[in-house]
């Protein structure tokens, strides 16, 4: 169930944890990034030729869900490293107005918690409790 596609233009759940996957490596480096450089200006990236290059509608599920979850404890240690005044400090993205360090962190919670609901939404449609592990 993983690999179904809703639609042909549409992401199966293997290539939405494959967008999480991206924006966690993605995330991470805004996080680490405006830590260590004064206001750095990082570029935005194409969501769609990422979960292509990737081909993580190929790959294999529990691959996925694995690395995900170390990406994502990788970020998280980073993040336990920011301290009060760190959270203030500012990047730009994609050309965009300074944001705070807060607010990057707080926008890929809600994305990364928008896209399981999404996934898990799906695959119970799909009529199976989680996306099957073998896919």
């Amino acid at each position: 169930m993983a690999a179904h596609k809703p639609a042909p233009e549409k992401w199966s759940p293997k290539e939405e944890l494959g967008h999480l996957l991206d924006s966690a490596a993605n995330n991470h480096q805004r996080i680490v990034r405006t830590l260590l450089e004064e206001q750095p200006a990082m570029s935005g990236y194409e969501q769609q030729r990422w979960v292509l290059v990737h081909r993580y509608q190929q790959r294999d599920w529990r691959e996925l869900i694995d690395l995900w979850a170390a990406l994502n404890r990788q970020l998280l240690i980073a993040v336990t490293s920011v301290t009060d005044s760190g959270w203030t400090r500012t990047c730009s993205i994609a050309g965009s107005e300074p944001v705070s360090l807060r607010f990057v962190l707080e926008d890929y919670l809600a994305h990364m918690s928008h896209h399981l609901a999404h996934i898990k939404s799906a695959s119970h449609a799909a009529g199976s409790e989680e996306p099957s592990t073998t896919d």
